[in-house]
Formats: structure tokens, sequence, C-alpha cells
């Protein structure tokens, strides 16, 4: 670790990724094996976000997140749409479809920014706040993509809205963000033109978030 980084913020930033990471909780044990420390350390990496409300033990001794990082979550996705807006906008004239941003929240898709195109007669009206399985619709299948390290582009057809064509990409190379970048259209895409489209898009998302 570079001389002029802390690291004591260092493991409690890895502290709080690996209790994000896992749906359960972690063991001290599996915290101390994680950081490569002994559980002194985790204890009081644990005692100071605790008392910062970033993680709490049930009564089991899992460590999950805390009230204070649900707060701090919360703050992300405006910043999230924010650096997104520009990107969908251009995406979804270009393609003369409907252009979302969606992330993973609960585990479910959930749609955070949404740019309808100026220009077209009939398009899909896509709410933000919808919600939807992760293993329906290219929106929330990219994103499981994403999760497995995977940058390849999802189609689907009719998965979510009958007739409906949707095409998304993961966002990848931004630590912490599970996110995705697609459009949706009432009827069929021509993939070979749109996909290579939400691809840069996606990385263009990426870019602004890096």
């Amino acid at each position: 670790m570079p001389a002029e980084t802390s690291q004591t913020l260092d493991r409690g930033l890895r502290v709080l990724d690996c209790v994000a990471r896992a749906p359960g909780g972690c063991t001290v044990a599996e915290l101390a094996s994680e950081l490569g420390v002994g559980r002194t350390v985790v204890y009081r990496l644990l005692t100071t976000l605790q008392a910062h409300h970033l993680v709490r033990r049930d009564p089991s001794g899992r460590v999950g997140l805390g009230p204070g990082a649900l707060r701090l979550a919360g703050r992300v996705v405006p910043l999230l749409r924010e650096a997104a807006l520009p990107v969908l906008r251009a995406l979804a004239e270009d393609v003369g479809a409907t252009a979302h941003l969606t992330v993973a929240d609960a585990g479910e898709a959930l749609a955070v920014a949404v740019v309808e195109p100026s220009w077209t007669d009939f398009h899909v009206a896509y709410r933000v706040g919808s919600r939807h399985a992760l293993d329906r619709g290219a929106a929330g299948r990219a994103l499981l993509v994403g999760r497995s390290g995977g940058e390849q582009a999802v189609v689907s057809h009719g998965e979510l809205q009958p007739g409906a064509t949707g095409i998304a990409a993961p966002v990848t190379g931004v630590p912490s963000v599970q996110a995705s970048v697609g459009v949706v259209a009432l009827g069929p895409l021509n993939a070979e033109e749109v996909v290579p489209r939400v691809l840069r898009a996606a990385r263009e998302v990426a870019a602004v978030l890096s």
C-alpha cells in the first residue's frame, strides 16, 4: 500500500465491501480471513463502523450493513442518474427507443433513470422506479452478466411486455456499482446496429463514474 494512504481506513472500507457483497452478512472470522488480519483488528474496525451506524451485528454475531450505509447508498442513486442522463439522452435519440439505467437493488432490477426519444411516434413508457426480477428482461440479465465478470450485451423479446424488445449491457469497471444501460422498443430492434451502440453507452457511463 502506498505510504500516503491510511491502512486503517483501507481496512474499514474493505470490511464494508465484504459485508455488502455477502447477502447473509459475514462472521468476524470470515472478515479476518478476507483482510488477512487477526480478529482483534476486525473487532476494533467493527466498533468504529458500528458507532457510525455503517454496520450492525445480529444476535448470531453476523455482520451486515447498518442504516448509515443505507443512507449513503440512497445518495448514490441521484449521482448515478445525473452522470448517466446525457449518455441515455444520446442513446435514445440515436436508436429511437426508450433508454434506461438500471441497478441491482434488494435482489431485483430497479430502473433509476429513463429517457424517451423525442422524434418517434410510439415508444415504451418506462417508469423510473419500475422493478422486475433479475433473470427477466435484458436489463436484469445484463446485471447478472456483469456480476459474473462478463461485458456482453443481452437481447430479450417480450419478457416484461408483450411485443417489446430490450437490449442492455452491464456497466463494468466501476467498483461497488452494479448497473446496466439499455434500450427497449415496442417492436423489433436491429441487434447488429443497436448492440454496439448500447455497449458504447455502457462504457461511456462507466467512464463518467470512474
